[in-house]
């Protein structure tokens, strides 16, 4: 995400719009909400794009039907499941252990990576048996860590992140990005000589959660600021946020392995870091790669989540979590600056109403990122082109944005030699 000057005004909020995904999950929610834990199991979308709820019992089977929705009766209850997690929570914690509902199979799923000892993974699996045969015990190549070798957009001395998105609690803007990448009180900078200040990190909640705030030194976003870029100069307009349904095709951008797609298969997942303990994330398919920490996930334009960790890369896959954006915008008090495209140069008009229902109608396989526009500055400058002048480098230049590296790779990465030299040295801490 890139602004490129300081907003005279307060940025425009609008409201969260709907898309198909999200009224499907909506639905299921409502149903699960309706009929209770003791007799549903969780919800999710099916490879139509309709929503599938999990029930235990034919009568409540007859009421998602007569919804709209489509059925499966299994042999847990949510209250079940959620009961696993609470042991599995309160056993002995290990490192490099992850777990979450799998609805879909009605299990839970405990997974453990490279680093796990074979009598850590036994100590386990024996709680695992304790539960009952619905927790199913996986082994995962990699190792769960969180991201924070991440994007060059924002660097301090304790590292390099992304940010994610940016925020506003109406007075002052800020880079929603991962708790992990430093502790309150860190500088961030948007060049590697430490020159040009972006702000400073003045909320940080990690372990537990996995969210931070940086405030901008001047106190504004600027134009712009709901635009995530994507690469070959198009962004994504971001017009509010979401949850995220179990099934539904989702958007990560990031500054090494590019913009990238998946599903979401998990919420509420737990993972043991070895700097300790978060929850509530959202688990993917999505893969991700050094140098793509910390950046925003998205569908149709509804940001969704920031990259907390995971394991694997983008040749082999493996597992992403991402810290939802709606928990920490709750707990932050903070709100979503969603894209004003009449009022950005250059950036295409937002779509109609016909235009969102006719995106909305399609199953979530089929989903968008969401609507593009132009990444250019002021009187349709290329954004690259003002980046690089080394007169706009200043209080006015505002970096934000998972794949910011992208544009500003001639000053980092000068080849794709370097650039390939970069992914292998991270690969040592990515796992």
């Amino acid at each position: 995400m890139v602004t490129r000057a300081v907003a005279s005004e307060t940025p425009l909020i609008t409201a969260v719009p709907h898309t198909y995904a999200m009224e499907a999950g909506q639905t299921g929610a409502d149903l699960v909400s309706r009929l209770g834990s003791s007799r549903t199991a969780g919800t999710w979308i099916g490879t139509d794009g309709k929503p599938v709820v999990a029930v235990t019992d034919e009568q409540a089977a007859a009421e998602v039907r007569q919804a709209g929705a489509r059925a499966k009766v299994v042999g847990h209850s949510m209250d079940e499941l959620k009961s696993a997690t609470k042991t599995l929570r309160s056993a002995p914690r290990v490192a490099g252990t992850a777990w979450s509902m799998d609805y879909r199979t009605n299990q839970v799923v405990v997974q453990g990576d490279s680093t796990v000892s074979a009598s850590d993974w036994s100590a386990m699996t024996e709680v695992a048996n304790g539960i009952g045969g619905f927790v199913r015990m996986e082994r995962t190549d990699g190792t769960f860590t969180p991201r924070l070798n991440g994007a060059q957009p924002i660097l301090s001395t304790g590292g390099r992140c992304s940010a994610g998105f940016n925020v506003t609690n109406g007075q002052s803007d800020f880079i929603l990005t991962a708790g992990h990448c430093g502790p309150t009180g860190s500088t961030w900078f948007a060049d590697t000589g430490g020159n040009n200040q972006l702000g400073k990190t003045v909320t940080q909640s990690f372990p537990g959660n996995d969210f931070s705030l940086v405030q901008y030194a001047n106190g504004k976003a600027g134009d712009g600021a709901g635009v995530v870029f994507i690469g070959n100069g198009k962004g994504v307009q971001i017009t509010g946020a979401g949850d995220p349904s179990i099934g539904q095709r989702v958007f990560r951008s990031g500054s090494t392995s590019g913009l990238r797609d998946g599903q979401v298969t998990a919420v509420n997942a737990t993972v043991n870091y070895p700097e300790g303990t978060v929850t509530g994330l959202i688990e993917t398919n999505v893969c991700a790669e050094p140098g793509d920490s910390g950046g925003p996930m998205f569908s149709e334009g509804i940001a969704l989540g920031i990259t907390s960790g995971g394991s694997g890369d983008c040749t082999q896959g493996g597992t992403t979590f991402f810290q939802p954006v709606t928990k920490a915008l709750t707990d932050l008090g903070m709100q979503l600056i969603v894209s004003n495209p009449a009022a950005a140069g250059g950036a295409s008009p937002a779509p109609s109403a016909t235009a969102t229902q006719a995106q909305g109608s399609i199953a979530p396989g089929a989903a968008s990122p969401g609507s593009s526009a132009a990444v250019e500055g002021a009187q349709g400058t290329p954004l690259l082109s003002r980046l690089t002048d080394t007169r706009n480098v200043g209080p006015g230049l505002l970096v934000v944005g998972g794949s910011l590296i992208a544009l500003v790779a001639t000053r980092y990465i000068r080849s794709e030699q370097d650039r390939k030299a970069y992914q292998r040295y991270y690969s040592a801490t990515w796992g």
